[in-house]
């Protein structure tokens, strides 16, 4: 890693030039008592990143569950005069198959949010307050959804498309204007 140098020299007394004091920081870490935090912007970014990992890791998990899927199967035998509960055996090992997809589909985001805790393991703690944070707001300021139709339906109700604070402000807007139209056609 790379390592900064800096000098200081110490001149309120005369003193030998052996007094001259080095230190040595990492630039990986941050100076001593002083935590970086984590800003919305930063939050929100990384939170749409691990949204990245998991969909990454769903794709994933779901082809290794399908290829998985299609080796077991392919190795049966499979005796064309019995159903399988009441189904064409094809038509059963094809459904095993998707069934294998759909297993792997589901496993992805716990794949995904361990990568993601293991890339950003210096942010896990903030990123769990913020989290905390970010879902209290959501939870208050967002719309009553029984009164949606299909000519109001609500917007955003969990607030996942939520990427920065411009839109989250967007969002904000859009949950006034809601409740705006509802009251309006009551």
């Amino acid at each position: 890693m790379f390592a900064r140098t800096a000098t200081r020299v110490v001149t309120a007394a005369p003193k030998p030039v052996s007094t001259i004091q080095t230190v040595v920081r990492h630039a990986s870490s941050t100076p001593a008592g002083k935590q970086e935090t984590l800003d919305w912007d930063s939050f929100l970014k990384l939170r749409r990143l691990r949204r990245r990992y998991n969909l990454a890791s769903s794709i994933f998990t779901s082809f290794v569950g399908t290829s998985i899927g299609i080796g077991y199967l392919a190795n049966k035998e499979i005796d064309v005069t019995q159903t399988i509960l009441g189904m064409d055996p094809l038509i059963m090992f094809g459904l095993a198959t998707v069934g294998c997809g759909a297993a792997g589909w589901l496993v992805g985001p716990s794949v995904g949010g361990a990568a993601f805790n293991i890339a950003k393991k210096r942010w896990i703690s903030q990123i769990a307050e913020r989290e905390r944070e970010f879902l209290k707001h959501i939870q208050k300021n967002r719309v009553d959804p029984s009164f949606q139709s299909f000519s109001n339906p609500v917007p955003d109700y969990y607030g996942e498309k939520i990427g920065s604070v411009k839109q989250y402000r967007q969002w904000l807007k859009d949950q006034r204007a809601y409740n705006k139209k509802r009251e309006a056609f009551l």
